[in-house]
């Protein structure tokens, strides 16, 4: 869909790489480049030295696209970028003010262009030292996460929910970009925040009204029994999402689950317990035999070993 369109992308870690693996995945030619000397922190750097999990997310994140390292304080590397650049309709930026400017990507260098840009901030209205936690707890969503717990210590969520929809904004961002300089033949850019979009993407699914009526537990988290993960006789998880009546009638039908229809949506903890206690009968492998070609919305959790 987007073969033709060339994307450079000066971005790090999470956010940025992500957009370009997305409009990369879209057919883009997207060309990430680094400093040869200091790479993408996730490869290089302090976050792959205490933890190699994410020299994985790198190369996930970027095997789809042409990686380039140039020395970034060799005076030559403005040349090199500049001849980068021609063709190219889209920059993503995560760079630092004064290295912008020995790079030649700073706005006034960049305005005599056609060229989309998005550049990569952590917020409008707070200050900018900010990962994924910090944003999802500033955001106020981490109050769900903690809201029914009392441990010392609670285990943030594994997934960084907020830098990955940050990274789909900045894809978005960059496509808008790329249409409204093409139109313009000129020089386009936004400015993307990883808090703010954050507070808007997440804010439709825990509202002021909702936040006002303190509810802490949904369907998604817990709050009935038509859609949860239940230990099965072996250890593992099954994972009910048997919400629509057509769904719930077929499950309680093979599984023999005395928790009638009007009760799949119950709060109570014995409507729970009725269910749990029937795949705890079962082994994985029993469940996924009885529910073979049958529409269940069921799935087995297997857990690592």
């Amino acid at each position: 869909m987007l073969k033709g369109i060339k994307i450079l992308d000066f971005t790090h870690r999470l956010p940025g790489p992500l957009a370009g693996k997305i409009l990369s995945d879209l057919g883009a030619e997207v060309i990430k480049v680094e400093d040869i000397k200091h790479r993408d922190p996730f490869l290089s750097g302090m976050f792959s030295e205490f933890d190699r999990s994410f020299e994985s997310w790198y190369e996930e994140l970027n095997k789809s696209k042409k990686v380039l390292r140039f020395d970034f304080k060799d005076p030559n590397t403005k040349g090199e970028i500049h001849k980068l650049l021609e063709g190219a309709q889209g920059l993503l930026l995560s760079l630092s003010p004064k290295l912008k400017a020995s790079l030649g990507l700073d706005d006034e260098t960049l305005k005599g262009l056609n060229v989309a840009v998005v550049e990569l901030e952590a917020s409008s209205t707070h200050n900018k030292a900010m990962h994924d936690l910090n944003a999802l707890a500033i955001s106020g969503y981490l109050s769900l996460h903690v809201a029914h717990e009392t441990d010392a210590i609670v285990a943030p969520p594994f997934l960084p929910v907020a830098g990955i929809a940050f990274g789909q904004q900045v894809a978005t961002q960059m496509l808008a970009n790329i249409i409204e300089a093409s139109r313009s033949k000129g020089f386009v850019k936004s400015v993307s925040y990883l808090h703010d979009t954050a507070d808007s993407i997440l804010h439709p699914f825990w509202s002021k009204t909702l936040r006002d009526q303190k509810k802490t537990k949904f369907l998604h988290n817990g709050a009935y029994p038509c859609y949860s993960l239940y230990r099965t006789q072996d250890g593992q998880y099954v994972a009910v999402a048997a919400v629509e009546e057509k769904f719930w009638t077929d499950l309680i039908a093979t599984f023999g689950i005395n928790l009638p229809l009007e009760r799949r949506f119950e709060t109570n903890e014995e409507a729970f317990n009725v269910v749990a206690s029937t795949f705890a009968k079962l082994t994985a492998n029993e469940i996924e035999s009885r529910s073979q070609n049958k529409e269940l919305c069921l799935s087995i959790v297997r857990k690592i070993s």
